[in-house]
C-alpha cells in the first residue's frame, strides 16, 4: 500500500498545485486537505487519516455509490481505516477476504478480520464468524464456536444471526435440541422480516408447536414483520391456548376483553384468563383480579380480587401489588390497613410503579404527615409523565408543601399534566393565569384551561369560567352562559355558585327573574357557610310571601336530599 503522504502529494498536484503558482509541497498539501476536511469533505478526511472517512469511502467503491465500482480501490480504503481499529472496516475487509472481491479469495484472512471486529463487539463480524466456523471456511469446522458467535450477535438483534441460532437449536448443532428455543430465536428473527425464520416459525406453528403459535400470533397482534391482524392473531393465540400455552391464553383474554379480532366478551375473557392465572401468569392473575374489582364478566367480589392481586404481587409483579395496595387502603376485600397499603404500595414503588409512587406520595401526605417524602414519590411519577403525580407535585410546589413554594415550577407541573388532558391541572392552570402566578396574567388563556377543565366536568373550572362569562374577562360578557356554568358547578355542590347563581335569580340576569329558586340557591349557598349569600337570601326573603317562602325552603331540603 502506497504511503499516505506520496497519495497526498499526488492528489494535490491533481487539484492544481502543479508547481505553477502552487509549490509541489506534501507540508502545503496537507495544509490544503486539511482546509478542505473541516469544511466536511470526506476524500480529504479520508487522506488525513480519518478512518470513518476511511470506511465511508470504501462503502463507496464498494457499492459504486458516486464513483465507479472497485473493488480492488474499495479494499484500499478499508484496509487503512481497518488498521486505525474501525470495526465496521475490519469486518467489511473480512467480506472482501472471504469473497475474493478486491483480492484473492482467503478464508483465514477473512477469519482473522472477522474475529478483530467481533472482539470489539460488533454484529456482523461475529455472524459471519459464526458462519465460518459453521461451514469451517478458514477454520476448522466448529459447531459450538459457530453457536457462541451467532449468539453474541443475535443478543444485539442481528436477525441473520437469531435465525441461525434458532436454526442451530432446531437441528442440534452445537447445542442440544431445543424447539422451545428455536422458536424463540426464529420469533426474534421473524419480527424483523427475515423471510426464512418466518418460513421456519409458520411450519413450526402448522405442525402444532405451542411456543410458535404464540410467536406468530404475537407478531400478527403487534404488527411485527407482518400486517397488523388481529383475527389471525386470534387464531393462532387460540391454538396454542388449547394446548394449555398460558400465555397465549392470557393474551386471548385480553382480546375478548377488548374485543379485537373476537366479540368482546368479557366471560370469555374471564375464562381464558382463569386457565392463564392458575398456572401462576402473573398478568393473568392482576387481569382476573380486576375483573372481580369491577364485575366484568364474573359477579363483583372483592375478596376474590384480592387473592389474585395477592398472588400475582406475591411474584413480584408490580402492578398487582399497586392494586393490592389500594385494596387495603380502601377496605375492600381486608380490612382497612394503611400500614400494609403502605408496604405493597412500596414494594411496587422502588420497581418504578408510577400508580404505586403517587399512593405511597399521598399515604405521606396522611399521618404521619411527610411532605418530603410525598413530594419525592410524586416526582419520581412525575418524571415518567405520569399525569396525576405531575398534578399533585405542582399543587406541592403552589403551596409550598415538602419543597419551596414556586408559582414557575408548579406552573410547568400543572401544564405538563394539563397537556395530557388532565383536568383537574387545566383547572388549576386556569387559576393561575387568571391570578397572574407563575405566567404573566391572561384572561383569554385562563378562560380556555377553565373550559377544558369545565367540560370534564370539574365543578371548579366550571364556577371559573362562569365568573369570566358573567365578568367578561377573556370571553364576551354573556350572563346566559354565565348561568349555564353556575348551575353545572351549583349542582355540584359548590356553594359559591350557588350563591352567584341565586344572585342571577335575583336580579333576572341570564335568567327570568324568580325569588322562589333565588331563595333556593341562596339558602344552599347560606348553608355551606356564604356570609354574602345570607344577606341575598334575606333581602329577597323581604320581597317574597311566605307561601313563596315555604316553597324555596321546599326546593332546598329536595335538592339536599337528592344530594345526600
Amino acid at each position: 500500500m502506497r504511503p499516505a503522504r506520496e497519495i497526498l502529494l499526488e492528489t494535490y498536484i491533481a487539484h492544481g498545485g502543479n508547481g505553477w503558482g502552487v509549490p509541489q509541497d506534501v507540508e502545503d498539501a496537507i495544509r490544503w486537505f486539511r482546509r478542505a476536511a473541516e469544511r466536511g469533505d470526506a476524500a480529504a478526511q479520508a487522506l488525513l487519516g480519518d478512518g470513518s472517512a476511511q470506511f465511508n469511502i470504501g462503502v463507496m467503491y464498494a457499492f459504486g455509490h458516486g464513483v465507479p465500482q472497485d473493488h480492488y480501490e474499495a479494499v484500499g480504503w478499508y484496509r487503512r481505516a481497518a488498521e486505525q481499529g474501525v470495526a465496521s472496516a475490519q469486518s467489511n475487509l473480512g467480506v472482501m477476504y472471504s469473497h475474493g472481491h478486491g483480492v484473492p479469495q482467503d478464508y483465514a484472512g477473512a477469519v482473522q478480520w472477522f474475529l478483530w471486529a467481533a472482539e470489539q463487539g460488533y454484529a456482523n463480524a461475529q455472524f459471519n464468524l459464526g458462519v465460518m466456523y459453521n461451514h469451517g471456511q478458514g477454520v476448522p469446522q466448529d459447531y459450538t464456536e459457530a453457536v457462541r458467535w451467532y449468539r453474541r450477535a443475535a443478543e444485539q438483534g442481528y436477525p441473520a444471526a437469531q435465525f441461525n441460532l434458532g436454526f442451530m437449536y432446531e437441528h442440534a448443532k452445537g447445542v442440544p435440541q431445543d424447539h422451545t428455543n428455536a422458536v424463540r430465536w426464529y420469533c426474534r428473527a421473524a419480527k424483523q422480516e427475515h423471510a426464512n425464520a418466518q418460513f421456519s416459525l409458520r411450519r413450526a406453528a402448522e405442525q402444532g408447536n405451542a411456543g410458535a403459535q404464540f410467536g406468530l400470533g404475537l407478531m400478527y397482534y403487534q404488527g411485527q414483520g407482518v400486517p397488523q391482524d388481529y383475527d389471525e392473531a386470534a387464531q393462532w393465540f387460540r391454538r396454542a391456548a388449547e394446548q394449555g400455552y398460558a400465555d397465549a391464553q392470557n393474551n386471548l383474554g385480553v382480546m375478548y376483553c377488548h374485543g379485537q379480532g373476537v366479540p368482546q366478551d368479557y366471560g370469555e375473557a374471564a375464562q381464558w384468563l382463569r386457565r392463564a392465572a392458575k398456572q401462576e401468569k402473573a398478568s393473568a392473575q392482576l387481569r382476573l383480579g380486576l375483573m372481580y374489582e369491577q364485575g366484568q364478566g364474573v359477579p363483583q367480589d372483592y375478596d376474590e380480587a384480592v387473592q389474585w392481586f395477592r398472588r400475582a404481587a406475591e411474584q413480584g409483579y408490580a402492578d398487582a401489588q399497586n392494586s393490592l395496595g389500594f385494596m387495603y387502603c380502601l377496605g375492600q376485600g381486608v380490612p382497612r390497613d394503611y400500614d400494609e397499603a403502605a408496604q405493597w404500595f412500596r414494594r411496587a414503588a422502588e420497581q418504578g410503579n408510577a400508580g404505586a409512587q403517587v399512593g405511597l406520595g399521598l399515604m405521606y401526605q396522611g399521618i404521619p404527615q411527610d411532605y418530603d417524602e410525598a413530594a419525592q414519590w410524586f416526582r419520581r411519577a412525575a418524571e415518567q409523565g405520569y399525569a396525576d403525580a405531575q398534578f399533585r407535585l405542582g399543587l406541592m410546589y403552589e403551596q409550598g408543601q415538602g419543597v419551596p413554594q414556586d408559582y414557575d415550577e408548579a406552573v410547568q407541573w400543572f401544564r405538563r399534566a394539563a397537556e395530557q388532558g388532565y383536568a383537574d391541572a387545566q383547572n388549576s392552570l386556569g387559576v393561575m393565569y387568571c391570578h397572574g402566578q407563575g405566567v404573566p396574567q391572561d384572561f383569554d388563556e385562563a378562560a380556555q384551561w377553565y373550559r377544558r377543565a369545565a367540560e370534564q366536568g370539574i365543578a371548579d373550572a366550571q364556577f371559573g369560567l362562569g365568573l369570566m362569562y358573567e365578568q367578561g374577562q377573556g370571553v364576551p360578557q354573556d350572563y346566559a352562559e354565565a348561568v349555564q356554568w353556575f348551575r353545572r358547578a351549583a349542582e355540584q355542590g359548590i356553594a359559591n355558585a350557588q350563591f352567584r347563581l341565586g344572585a342571577m335569580y335575583e336580579q333576572g340576569q341570564g335568567v327570568p327573574q324568580d325569588y322562589v329558586v333565588a331563595h333556593m340557591w341562596l339558602n344552599l349557598a347560606t348553608a355551606r357557610g356564604v356570609e354574602d349569600a345570607r344577606e341575598g337570601r334575606d333581602r329577597v326573603a323581604g320581597m317574597m310571601p311566605s307561601a313563596q317562602i315555604a316553597e324555596a325552603q321546599r326546593l332546598a331540603r329536595e335538592w339536599t336530599a337528592t344530594e345526600r
